[in-house]
């Protein structure tokens, strides 16, 4: 019988290398609790896509996940039930659709959620907001035009919201 106390035991020579564990994202989780039986349309912090520093995504990024950006996406960024974070190393060149927009990074293009927008402080936005709430700490930079909606779809005039235009525009990520 083997224990593990013992010397001579038959453990291997060589221990499994450790793996690298994926940057844990700095934004806050949501402060929202949920009573229970409401039903919430929160999405689990396990299903969360990460592009690391050294992608760089070219095209149309879709799908039905949170995403966390570290490297450069130039296109289109449509996910509309989740939360789209972009990292401090993220160059995001893209208009971006989203349930919530974290900006750690830089982004250029414009922004729609239908929740929330909040550029942190070390983050950089230019291009139009059109969201629910907005957040911009102290030290953000910011340059555009925001467009606060009720999130029941209806602007403050009583008209209905109209989705950000879809045409992209070639955008440029400076290194």
């Amino acid at each position: 019988m083997w224990k593990p106390n013992q010397p001579g035991s038959n453990s291997p020579s060589t221990p499994e290398p450790s793996r690298p564990t994926p940057p844990a994202p700095s934004y806050e989780a949501p402060r929202t609790a949920a009573a229970p039986g409401a039903g919430t349309a929160a999405v689990p912090t396990g299903e969360q896509a990460t592009i690391g520093k050294s992608l760089v995504v070219k095209g149309e990024v879709t799908g039905s996940e949170s995403l966390y950006i570290d490297g450069k996406v130039e296109g289109a960024i449509n996910l509309p039930g989740n939360r789209v974070t972009v990292g401090r190393n993220g160059q995001v060149a893209a208009n971006i659709v989203a349930r919530e927009v974290v900006v750690l990074g830089k982004v250029r293009g414009n922004c729609q959620a239908s929740d929330r927008v909040d550029i942190r402080s070390e983050g950089s936005l230019t291009g139009d907001v059109i969201a629910a709430r907005i957040s911009i700490e102290d030290g953000a930079f910011f340059k555009g035009g925001i467009d606060i909606r009720k999130p029941g779809g209806t602007d403050l005039k009583g008209g209905t919201a109209q989705p950000a235009a879809t045409t992209p525009e070639p955008v440029a990520v400076e290194a």
